[in-house]
């Protein structure tokens, strides 16, 4: 092969690699950019959390108050928190995947107006075997639930039905789409699902992320 006919390869394969390389690094930043709009879904300012806001750790729950996992992993994520409570904090996300929780994030969101989030929270979960029934949900009982753990009925009645609140619940529902989260509970550990389902891989990654 003639000097010249070198060259003019040599050129062709220093072109092909300058295009290979240009167009990996374009869907690199594509990639990147969707990765930091699915992170700015994971949370937002409204979203409810407990534990420090400065915390190195945060887990994000996509959670359900009708369901029956969540309810089950409620208590292990408290453990968890209860075991490293400067670097843990839990951020909950609704996902009204049953009939009738869009209704019962409204109490919550109305017993959050009251600084009654938690209790009523934990009231509510505790009680779910009586107003979670599949098929036929009894959201008077979740309202009863409430008040048993100190809400304004009156005033969270009018809280509940409030426009933020329908805001709110669309805005959830959009962020369960981008985050394509299909069951209930979904956990993310500083923006990372989980390798697998479960509490031990909960806790694992959890530690994992507090010693990093």
């Amino acid at each position: 092969m003639s000097r010249s006919k070198i060259v003019i390869l040599v050129s062709v394969l220093a072109l092909l690699v300058f295009v290979v390389a240009g167009y990996v690094w374009q869907q690199n930043q594509i990639n990147s950019a969707q990765s930091v709009a699915d992170t700015a879904s994971l949370e937002r300012p409204y979203s409810p959390s407990f534990g420090p806001a400065n915390a190195k750790v945060t887990i994000v729950e996509f959670f359900d108050p009708a369901c029956e996992a969540c309810r089950a992993f409620y208590p292990f994520v408290k453990r968890i928190m209860a075991e490293y409570p400067q670097d843990v904090r839990l951020v909950l996300r609704y996902t009204t995947f049953h009939e009738g929780s869009d209704e019962v994030v409204r109490i919550l969101e109305a017993a959050r107006k009251q600084d009654l989030f938690k209790p009523v929270l934990e009231e509510i979960l505790k009680r779910q075997p009586e107003w979670a029934i599949h098929g036929s949900p009894d959201i008077s009982k979740a309202w009863a639930a409430a008040e048993f753990a100190g809400l304004d009925i009156a005033q969270a009645e009018k809280d509940a039905n409030a426009i933020t609140v329908t805001s709110l619940l669309k805005q959830e529902a959009a962020d369960v789409r981008t985050m394509k989260v299909e069951k209930t509970p979904t956990f993310f550990v500083n923006g990372k699902a989980l390798p697998s389902f479960g509490a031990q891989q909960l806790y694992d990654l959890v530690t994992a992320e507090v010693n990093r």
